[in-house]
């Protein structure tokens, strides 16, 4: 039986590390020999991932210096496991110490204690922290450098966050620039009243949670292995190991609920050649294998739980009702560090099924 601490079936990322242990890192087994890769490739993924302006997100500052042990020989994938990691050097875990024994509402921490019988790492919530997503992040720097290799393109930004919503299509060139603002929204107006509401909250002792979107293009038709192994199962699957994760949703999702099937059914066309829909409410998935259009996908993402009011909660120690304030350095809003792993979980699943489909070979030609 699986620990699930690994995913993937031909392309397999273990996830190992705490918060606050010595490191947080991932091991990927399965990439082709081959692909030039280099140290810089996963180190730019890391550097996008915190947004420049601090007060958006936790006080927390951790380098995140990567390191490569394995995998990779003078610029190029050996097709031996590739393990790589970080280091956690900013991790204070007094606070966490002093308060093993109150309940933090919105974490994992009763239902981690019943699981592993108190065996668990409490600091920072462990396993179950959303510093695990680094790993995430640098696993899904090698499976999106392999995905580019064959012009499979994946971007995701926020166009929600505590019900400030971007309420258009943007352009291809505006979600290029996602990055250029803190919360990763490709309209800069919507962006400016996006972090004014998460200065507010944060300024009340509160957080804001959001809604990311994510686009794969260039993804090729016949990706998936029904029933079980489909692909909008495995992706939604990844997608919900984020930790702060409620909902996913592909192509129209929950409003294809309250639309006709004349409304919802994508209409075929020959385009330049191809097999191509008029629209994508299916969200380039149909049966559980790709159909071509662009992959669409919709994350809810939840407020952070760590918030500086105080709550009920209750004193295991003591077994009584009691009030907590969470002390630490928490973000007041986690959207803006999720679109980047978003990302990355995408990524990974798609670069796994494309090696299960043959579409990737298992040994890269030279370039």
């Amino acid at each position: 039986m699986s620990a699930g601490n690994s995913i993937g079936k031909d392309f397999v990322f273990t996830c190992f590390g705490e918060s606050h242990g010595k490191c947080v890192g991932a091991i990927i087994d399965g990439c082709p020999a081959g692909l030039s890769f280099w140290k810089k490739d996963i180190q730019l993924e890391l550097d996008r991932r915190i947004p420049s302006k601090r007060e958006i997100v936790s006080a927390r500052v951790e380098k995140d210096s990567v390191e490569i042990l394995s995998g990779v020989f003078e610029g190029r994938t050996t097709g031996a496991p590739i393990c790589a990691l970080t280091r956690n050097r900013d991790a204070r875990s007094s606070e966490y110490r002093q308060t093993k024994d109150l309940l933090r509402p919105g974490h994992a921490d009763y239902s981690a204690r019943i699981r592993y019988r108190n065996f668990n790492d409490y600091r920072g919530g462990g396993r179950f922290s959303g510093r695990m997503t680094v790993a995430f992040i640098m696993a899904g720097a090698v499976a999106k450098k392999l995905l580019r290799r064959f012009n499979v393109n994946i971007a995701a930004y926020t166009v929600a966050i505590g019900g400030i919503e971007l309420r258009r299509e943007p352009t291809i060139d505006e979600i290029e620039r996602r990055f250029d603002n803190p919360v990763r929204c490709p309209d800069p107006d919507t962006a400016k009243i996006m972090e004014e509401a998460i200065m507010n909250a944060k300024a009340e002792g509160d957080s804001l949670g959001g809604i990311v979107q994510c686009i794969a293009t260039n993804v090729p038709p016949g990706l998936g292995q029904p029933i079980f192994d489909s692909l909008d199962a495995d992706l939604a699957k990844m997608l919900f190991n984020i930790p702060a994760v409620k909902g996913v949703e592909v192509g129209a999702g929950f409003k294809s609920a309250e639309m006709k099937g004349s409304e919802f059914n994508d209409f075929y066309s020959i385009r330049e050649g191809k097999i191509t829909t008029l629209t994508n409410n299916a969200g380039g998935i149909q049966g559980g294998i790709s159909s071509g259009m662009p992959i669409s996908i919709r994350v809810a993402i939840k407020p952070t739980s760590s918030i500086g009011k105080k709550q009920k909660t209750v004193d295991l120690s003591r077994m009584k009702d009691t009030i907590i304030e969470v002390k630490g350095r928490h973000d007041p809003c986690i959207v803006p560090k999720a679109v980047s792993v978003v990302e990355s979980s995408i990524a990974l699943i798609l670069a796994d099924h494309m090696l299960r489909a043959g579409a990737i070979p298992k040994v890269l030609a030279e370039e």
